[in-house]
């Protein structure tokens, strides 16, 4: 007798013995979802910490299995559609604001990829703002894994940074030790106050969509559109004040910052909702046709996404204003910056150098309103910033000065500080010294401060040199 519950227990179903590859074959329909979730117990009342990393571990044990013809059709794989999210991160549907339609959802999922069947995969879903430890060398910054959420997250980042060492409480200007000596109640005041400038700037300074995930569907799959159980549950709530809207952003910034809110995506969301899906397409041009590109088993940003967090504005390249191409006897349009952003852009790879295809980053991005710039180095994104707002507007602030520099990268355990000389020219004589390409024999990162300021010398004040 005292052997039959062992007995029991052992032959009790657990989390990781359900029949994935069954259940992803054979049931596509949104209320057998349910049950399948309801069944398991994803969708009750068990400790939401569990719950979460049982799911993220699922979802990587089947990442390594051969994916089904269910999974390969839709670029997913089988763990992905366990992700659930947890109940403290869903707000109710009387809060206000208006539901998703099947329409604006259809209209997401085309200028995103495309098309109405594909979906986020398991690393976007899983992405959200995750910041470093309070009163530390690096509190000011986000943990930001390599992939396609990446180069989002570090926008954000950026303007993180500026938050807090140049608008944080009407102030000009913080030290860069004040970086160090933020607390886990500023670190969120910050992310909302960033995630609300950027939503803000999306909406043309005049209204803004900030979208949240409610506990209910609001219709389900069809034969035009594939469900992935969050899009669904969005409600959008529209603001015309940005203080109100910040305001709002603080009170859920839970909903952005913790395990399992899926908080890139709701930016992202925002972000596009904001600028409305029509005005995205006038942004665009023929170069580009939607904003998400799948490479190497995932999705990566174009810089489209990253000029409309920048600007405001989904232009597909980084000149300065909009170009005439005559290709083929047609006149093609292309689409530039237009204004000066808050944030500024670098960009530097090896392998676009060596094939002579860099892009020409116009004045707009590489001289922002603020010493802070995104940059894309060999495809990897970072940020770069200053502490002193004169380096933009008085050239005798670029003779000598400091920059520092965040990868993101949980392997930086303090700020890069590099000192940029541009008047001592000593770069330039070991360029003329040495033979061969001399872009091959210095870092990428003062490759990439060289394209802002061109023949500078740099020093890593002790820091190793990489990239």
């Amino acid at each position: 007798m005292e052997k039959q519950p062992a007995d029991r227990a052992q032959k009790a179903p657990s989390f990781k013995q359900m029949e994935l590859e069954d259940i992803t074959s054979k049931i596509s329909k949104l209320d057998k979802w349910r049950a399948i979730f309801s069944s398991q117990g994803l969708e009750n009342n068990r400790p939401v910490r569990k719950t979460i990393q049982d799911t993220y571990k699922e979802g990587e044990e089947n990442e390594e299995k051969p994916k089904t013809s269910r999974s390969k059709k839709h670029g997913t794989f089988p763990g992905s559609v366990l992700y659930s999210i947890p109940r403290e991160l869903i707000i109710s549907s009387d809060l206000g604001g208006q539901p998703i339609t099947i329409e604006m959802a259809m209209e997401l999922r085309k200028i995103l990829f495309g098309n109405t069947f594909q979906t986020f995969n398991y690393e976007w879903k899983k992405s959200f703002f995750k910041f470093r430890e309070a009163f530390s060398n690096l509190a000011y910054s986000l943990e930001a894994e390599k992939g396609g959420t990446r180069a989002i997250q570090m926008v954000v980042q950026s303007h993180i940074i500026k938050h807090l060492l140049f608008t944080k409480d009407g102030q000009e200007h913080s030290s860069f030790k004040s970086l160090s000596e933020i607390s886990h109640k500023q670190q969120e005041r910050a992310l909302a106050a960033s995630l609300a400038d950027i939503i803000w700037t999306t909406g043309a300074m005049k209204k803004a969509i900030v979208c949240l995930i409610t506990n209910e569907s609001y219709f389900s799959e069809s034969p035009n559109y594939k469900t992935d159980n969050f899009t669904e549950k969005l409600h959008l709530f529209e603001f015309v004040e940005k203080d109100k809207m910040e305001e709002f952003l603080c009170a859920h910034i839970h909903c952005f910052k913790d395990e399992g809110s899926h908080g890139v995506i709701l930016f992202l969301y925002s972000v596009l909702f904001s600028r409305k899906i029509l005005r995205v397409h006038h942004d665009l041009d023929h170069t580009t046709a939607h904003l998400l590109h799948f490479c190497l088993g995932n999705y990566t940003v174009r810089q489209a996404v990253l000029n409309l967090i920048l600007t405001g504005r989904a232009s597909p390249h980084v000149f300065n204003g909009d170009q005439i191409l005559e290709e083929q006897k047609l006149e093609q349009e292309l689409h530039g910056v237009l204004t000066r952003s808050d944030v500024g852009y670098l960009h530097w790879s090896r392998d676009e150098m060596e094939q002579h295809k860099l892009p020409q980053v116009g004045s707009m991005l590489k001289t922002p309103k603020y010493p802070i710039w995104l940059c894309n180095i060999n495809g990897m994104y970072s940020v770069l910033f200053g502490t002193n707002t004169s380096l933009l507007c008085d050239w005798k602030m670029e003779h000598i000065f400091d920059l520092y520099f965040y990868s993101g990268q949980l392997s930086q355990t303090k700020t890069v500080h590099l000192t940029v000389d541009t008047h001592s020219h000593l770069w330039e004589g070991r360029f003329k010294a040495e033979e061969g390409d001399h872009e091959k024999k210095f870092p990428s990162l003062e490759m990439t401060v060289r394209t802002k300021w061109e023949g500078a010398a740099i020093n890593w004040n002790g820091t190793v040199p990489f990239f």
